[in-house]
């Protein structure tokens, strides 16, 4: 199974306010739309809960510890990163972790793409991604995106590639 990463940070790495996304950029929304057709989105408790609902289109998992937590119907439930790619691995053959830091730190090292999307802005907000190593991986701007009226800020959006060790 393919993992990867898909995220937007503000230029000083804040990625939520509040439980909520610190800006509005529909066409960046749109890009994170199309990136995850088709795959497995896996998901924190909070990244769930800033939408609380179920992304078509995607098989959803959220990881929580909770085994009550309230959960939309279709959208599953796993303890932690490795049960959630194991149930991401029986309906597709990749998933993308789309948040929190913390899980997103998690599965860093079992990724072969990440596509980051640097928000041009430094934001106030209570959660904040680390600042991840790409230097030893291959690095690629593939959008750029100008403010205007519909965005506040604007956005560059980088695809980071690399092998993990053993593959071919």
């Amino acid at each position: 199974m393919r993992v990867s990463l898909i995220y937007a940070r503000s230029e000083n790495y804040c990625i939520g306010d509040r439980g909520e996304l610190p800006w509005s950029l529909p066409d960046e929304y749109a890009h994170f739309l199309r990136t995850t057709a088709g795959a497995a989105v896996i998901m924190g408790r909070k990244t769930y809960e800033d939408h609380n609902s179920y992304l078509s289109g995607r098989v959803n998992i959220v990881v929580t510890r909770n085994p009550l937590m309230t959960l939309a119907t279709h959208v599953l439930r796993a303890s932690g990163l490795n049960e959630a790619l194991r149930l991401a691995e029986r309906d597709s053959d990749s998933a993308f972790v789309i948040g929190g830091s913390s899980l997103l730190a998690e599965a860093l090292p079992l990724a072969t793409t990440v596509f980051e999307t640097v928000v041009h802005a430094q934001l106030r907000g209570d959660t904040f991604v680390e600042p991840f190593d790409f230097s030893n991986w291959h690095s690629q701007q593939v959008a750029v995106h100008p403010a205007d009226m519909a965005h506040a800020y604007g956005y560059t959006v980088y695809r980071h590639t690399r092998r993990l060790a053993g593959e071919a």
